[in-house]
């Protein structure tokens, strides 16, 4: 846990206060992260309230959950996992499957670093979210979150072809959009 309890409370009771519903520890833990996981849901939505609704999904599933978190481990990095999930999850609803497979994936290149250095992280966040679902959602899993296009194929139903093509794509859209700054 990455937050101070109070020097009587345990995180095993912390814990168990969660499970039981009690509001103040909800609140306490969503007051938390709250700040530290907006961006992470910026990066997978559309939009500030699109973002907002990802992140609130994901505590619900936070809160029935947390019966499962193993004390003594990472909150931070558990509770990450469930809202990058529940970004997945909602991207998987809201796109059919519409993506776009070819057979020759060209080679990825990387965005000049000096480039994204001047830009600050909201002009990063926007040019994210011009991207389509599909391209923005392998892009995060892959650079950000750190999934291999195996594991973006099996999360997201895709061919890890199609994982790579939209990988490609979503670079290529990002640095033509770079360059414009």
């Amino acid at each position: 846990m990455n937050f101070v309890l109070d020097s009587n409370m345990s995180e095993g009771d912390f814990i168990q206060a969660c499970i039981k519903n009690e509001s103040w520890a909800q609140q306490r833990l969503y007051e938390e992260y709250y700040s530290s996981l907006l961006p992470v849901c910026l990066r997978y939505a559309d939009d500030e309230n699109e973002a907002l609704d990802i992140l609130h999904d994901g505590f619900i599933k936070v809160f029935k959950n947390i019966s499962k978190y193993k004390i003594g481990t990472s909150m931070s990095a558990w509770i990450k996992r469930v809202i990058v999930n529940t970004a997945i999850d909602g991207y998987r609803k809201k796109v059919r499957r519409r993506t776009d497979d070819i057979d020759n994936v060209y080679d990825v290149f990387d965005l000049d670093p000096d480039v994204v250095s001047t830009l600050s992280a909201e002009e990063i966040v926007k040019a994210l979210q011009t991207l389509s679902p599909a391209y923005r959602t392998v892009f995060n899993m892959y650079v950000i979150e750190g999934y291999s296009h195996r594991e973006i194929g099996n999360e997201l139903g895709i061919t890890e072809s199609t994982s790579r093509s939209n990988l490609v794509k979503a670079r290529t859209k990002l640095k033509a959009l770079v360059s414009r700054f």
